[in-house]
């Protein structure tokens, strides 16, 4: 007896070259969103791909007609910006070198936030927080040979070796012992980065310009540096409620009780960010800040990659990768 149950659509197949995938709404959303468009938006324009393409009655697309397709779906939906944007995202995704991005600043200004949306947006898989560099440092170097490991960055002045001479700077002292350790590792995490040609998002508040040089790799690498801040006191205070009732390890009494050691701190970082040339953005509203974000990575690299061979086209950065 045969089988007369309806087979499942095949869909439209996605041709490049040789190779051929079904088309996805939820991968072509994931690319659509680098244009920085919310993800609702960017399913909503990868919806209209798709019935833009069944209409047309075809059981197969070529990558570089589906590109133009959704160039022209997003300027539609969404404007001349956006369709840019997504343009310039499209030729980032074909450079040859890896893209290494830095994301800085104090203790509760939002920096997991941003790098967590950032890669979802970009299509970048590792991201790795500075805290858990110096969580593998401490395995390496005992409490007694480097003391500032063992605590927070804010708290680092309780600990410190060697007193300043001005009691307010305490904790800068502290806090710059332990950025110049957890430095060496973030500076080994990036040349091993660049070595593997791998895409990468490093955050934390040892993140600090004038510590760490990935200059050295310019030429081999795309390397964006952003520090995030929160200048408003009552709007910095509220990220520590608001994380306190997300994770339960992070209580809120002691981020409050160092207040002031994590404003100071901050301050200490944006004038290090002024001084090198590295880009302060705001974080008062998170789709804002991701959205700024988003534009000067792409910028950034769309800069860097000037006068550089291109890949060969790819449907997602970091899917090959």
């Amino acid at each position: 007896m045969k089988d007369r149950s309806p087979k499942p659509a095949r869909g439209i197949i996605v041709r490049d070259g040789d190779h051929g995938l079904p088309y996805s709404k939820g991968l072509t959303a994931n690319t659509v969103i680098a244009s920085g468009l919310s993800p609702a938006r960017a399913y909503r324009v990868a919806q209209e791909i798709e019935d833009r393409l069944t209409a047309t009655g075809r059981s197969s697309v070529d990558i570089g007609e589906l590109r133009r397709l959704t160039i022209d779906v997003i300027r539609a939906e969404a404007g001349d910006r956006y369709a840019a944007s997504y343009e310039k995202w499209i030729s980032v995704g074909n450079l040859d070198i890896p893209m290494i991005i830095l994301i800085g600043g104090g203790t509760g200004v939002g920096k997991s936030t941003v790098a967590t949306q950032l890669a979802a947006r970009l299509g970048i898989v590792r991201v790795i927080s500075t805290d858990a560099i110096r969580e593998v440092m401490k395995g390496t170097f005992s409490k007694e040979f480097m003391p500032t490991l063992y605590t927070s960055s804010f708290d680092t002045g309780e600990v410190v070796k060697v007193k300043s001479t001005r009691a307010d700077d305490a904790v800068l002292v502290g806090f710059r012992d332990q950025v110049s350790a957890v430095s060496v590792g973030v500076n080994a995490l990036i040349e091993r980065a660049v070595n593997e040609g791998t895409d990468v998002i490093i955050e934390g508040a040892h993140i600090v310009p004038g510590f760490i040089t990935p200059d050295a790799f310019a030429k081999k690498a795309v390397i964006v540096w952003i520090v995030v801040q929160v200048d408003d006191e009552a709007l910095h205070r509220s990220h520590f409620y608001v994380r306190a009732h997300e994770t339960r390890s992070r209580p809120v009494e002691r981020y409050l009780a160092h207040f002031s050691e994590i404003r100071k701190i901050q301050k200490y970082i944006k004038s290090l960010a002024l001084q090198h040339g590295v880009p302060i953005i705001s974080n008062y509203n998170l789709d804002a800040c991701i959205g700024q974000v988003i534009e000067h990575v792409i910028d950034s690299a769309v800069e860097a990659g000037k006068g550089r061979p291109q890949r060969k086209v790819r449907a997602i950065r970091g899917g090959s990768r």
